[in-house]
Parts: structure tokens; C-alpha cells; sequence
């Protein structure tokens, strides 16, 4: 499927893709726990700016850039490490914020579309491991024979966005059906919340001990 566009063993990439996207990483806990904690519209808002992301990093993926950042170890250090601050960041401001509601008593605050779609954006395009992604893994999958690389890149990239939309719907689906049934029980959230900011503490430490 897709020979004649200079994709190789499409379906090979397809399964490849995936279980590569099963895998929970940073941006599938954030989408998670934006729909849970804040609804369904809000769980989409995160989702899209995951989308966004994932877009820009696969064009400069194509574009070599990605390339670049993987043969230079100093490029690939800042955004390693950069990564890893705002994971550690958004760890210890969930860590944060749940001891501080749970001191006040206080319910859920409300929170801004632009917020959450800038904090999935950056988790998104500071992603180390999405970087190494599209350049390691897609370029096994393109005839470099073929005349028009373009296309065959075009016809993985929105392969793989494709996924990511079915993935991340049942995601968000699922969170805002459990948001009313978490709502009514406050130290549960506060436990999950807790847990969630450990976790990204977790990915923060292992971003930023990651081999180059």
C-alpha cells in the first residue's frame, strides 16, 4: 500500500506506530489529566496542541533539522535538558498546587484554554524522544529512490497524526466520563493529582539522564 508514493512496508509502520503511540510518555498523561480534571473541551485543547506539535517537529524532521539536533550533541543537550526543566516544572506545580488546595479546601479552580494549550504545545515540542522518532524511524519506511520524498513523508506523518487522534479521543472520552465521578470524591483526586505531578518529576529526571 502506497509503493507507488515511495512508502515501504506501510503496514509494518502502521502496527510499528501503534504501539509506539501506546506507549505512555509525558503528552499522553498531560491530555489525560486535562480531561479528567478540567473536561472535554479542555482534554481536545491539550490534544490539539499536542497535534501542532507533533506537526512541527515531523517538518523539521523533514526539513533536517531534526537530523541536525541528533548529530549534534550540543543541540541535542539543550532540548534535552530544556525538556526536562519544564516536565520538572509542571511536576512540582501539580505537587503544588494539590497540597495547596488540600490545605484550603478549596474545589477546583478554573483554568484557561491558552494555558493548557500552551503547556501541552512546549511539553510537546520538547520532547527529545519524538524528535529521535521521526528521524530514526520514519526514513526506514521512504524509498530514497523516489522522486518526491514529500509525499511519502506526508503519507506517514498523517498516519501517524491519525493514530495519535483516535488514541487521544478515547483518552478524553474516557477522563470526562470519570471527571463528575472523581469530582465527588476529593482525596481520590488529590491522590491521582499527586501521583500524575510524581510522575512527570519521574520523566523530568529520566529526560534529563538520557544517553545523547
Amino acid at each position: 500500500m502506497f509503493a507507488e508514493y515511495g512508502v515501504l512496508s506501510y503496514w509494518s509502520y502502521f502496527i510499528g506506530a501503534i504501539f509506539i503511540i501506546l506507549l505512555p510518555g509525558p503528552n499522553t498523561f498531560f491530555v489525560l489529566k486535562t480531561s479528567v480534571a478540567h473536561g472535554l473541551r479542555n482534554g481536545y485543547v491539550a490534544a490539539s496542541a499536542v497535534f501542532i506539535g507533533d506537526a512541527v517537529l515531523m517538518f523539521l524532521a523533514y526539513a533536517g533539522v531534526a537530523t541536525l539536533i541528533k548529530t549534534t550533541p550540543l543541540l541535542f543537550n539543550i532540548v534535552r535538558y530544556l525538556g526536562a526543566f519544564y516536565l520538572l516544572y509542571l511536576g512540582v506545580k501539580m505537587l503544588y498546587a494539590t497540597l495547596k488546595r488540600s490545605m484550603k479546601g478549596e474545589g477546583d479552580h478554573d483554568v484557561h484554554k491558552g494555558d493548557i494549550f500552551k503547556r501541552a504545545l512546549i511539553l510537546s515540542l520538547t520532547n527529545p524522544k519524538a524528535i529521535l522518532f521521526y528521524v530514526s524511524f520514519f526514513v526506514q519506511f521512504i524509498d530514497i529512490t523516489y522522486a518526491r520524498p514529500g509525499m511519502s513523508f506526508f503519507i506517514l506523518a498523517s498516519t501517524l497524526e491519525l493514530i495519535s487522534i483516535c488514541y487521544f479521543s478515547f483518552l478524553i472520552v474516557s477522563g470526562s466520563y470519570l471527571t463528575q465521578w472523581v469530582k465527588t470524591r476529593k482525596k481520590l483526586t488529590r491522590l491521582g493529582n499527586s501521583l500524575l505531578g510524581l510522575v512527570f518529576v519521574g520523566f523530568a529526571a529520566r529526560l534529563a539522564t538520557l544517553q545523547s
